[in-house]
């Protein structure tokens, strides 16, 4: 029994240092020394989100040396859409609107959540982030928590901040950002 007790401590430590103390995502560990994709691949919470970049043929940009901020939206978030949306923007005809809607989540910095809350605080509790896909996100904090609006007014609250990764930084967010039209 102590055997098996001390093996499981093992592993449990071992996967804390190799994750970079980063929060689990989606019920899968997320390593630190993993990159953008290889962590999101695992997430449960993310399959929208990794087949939309897939489609999108970003996967190579997201596996590159960044680094990126990503505020990645979760299944719940892309169902939030109205109806048919995801599958429109699945399909190849539509390729270059997907594109636009999912650099419209990345920025070409990383950015942890203490480092936004900073330039919240300097901004008198409004800052831009402008992203790779040509929208400018409005970060704001809504008590303790960073809250991201969109050209159109959508809101998204970040759920999981500072998931760390070889490449830049992830950030979950409740709702899919869009770009402005």
């Amino acid at each position: 029994m102590a055997t098996a007790i001390l093996a499981l401590t093992a592993s449990v430590a071992f996967a804390a240092s190799h994750s970079g103390e980063n929060p689990m995502v989606g019920g899968a560990a997320m390593f630190a020394d993993k990159n953008i994709i290889e962590n999101a691949v695992n997430s449960a919470d993310h399959t929208t989100l990794v087949a939309a970049v897939q489609a999108a043929g970003l996967v190579e940009t997201l596996q590159g040396a960044g680094p990126f901020t990503v505020f990645a939206p979760t299944n719940e978030a892309f169902a939030k859409l109205p109806a048919g949306t995801v599958e429109t923007l699945l399909k190849p005809e539509n390729k270059d609107t997907l594109v636009k809607v999912l650099t419209c989540h990345v920025v070409g910095k990383a950015v942890l959540a203490e480092a936004l809350n900073k330039m919240i605080m300097d901004d008198n509790g409004k800052h831009p982030v402008p992203t790779l896909g040509g929208c400018t996100l409005q970060a704001s904090y809504e008590g303790d928590m960073i809250k991201l609006t969109d050209e159109n007014g959508n809101v998204a609250t970040v759920t999981i901040a500072d998931v760390k990764q070889s490449n830049g930084v992830i950030h979950v967010i409740d709702t899919v950002m869009l770009p402005k039209g």
